[in-house]
């Protein structure tokens, strides 16, 4: 897995007993294997609605990085994009907060976003 969050959840103890009870009978390594399996099940059973939902709103499923000279290339066409992520966005470090607002009409992001406090801050208004 390339990036990976960090996640924090209440559980009642007797879930969590009877998880713990799963990993001692060996049915799964650990808290988190159970953890990620039960995740993963739960969103296959709904990976047409995510794709529905995908197509629908432009979506980019994945990781998606934008860089200085992407977004020059951009504001050089006179243009702004519409970004919508289901995963990870990254602005990289090399573009000015002036850059990101000249360029980034509108943020959607189903997942994580990473980029300097002063590129979020300029975006913040735009990042739904």
């Amino acid at each position: 897995m390339a990036d990976i969050e960090k996640v924090s959840m209440n559980l009642s103890v007797v879930d969590l007993g009877q998880i713990d009870l799963l990993v001692d009978q060996g049915f799964y390594s650990s808290r988190t294997d159970f953890f990620r399996a039960a995740i993963r099940t739960r969103l296959a059973g709904h990976d047409e609605a995510i794709k529905q939902a995908v197509v629908r709103t432009s979506s980019v499923i994945g990781v998606i990085s934008f860089d200085r000279e992407h977004l020059e290339r951009i504001q050089r066409n006179n243009e702004q994009v519409r970004v919508v992520v289901v995963g990870l966005l990254i602005l990289s470090n090399d573009i000015s907060p002036e850059l990101a607002q000249a360029t980034i009409k509108s943020l959607k992001v189903y997942g994580s976003l990473r980029a300097s406090a002063a590129v979020k801050e300029a975006l913040a208004e735009r990042i739904n």
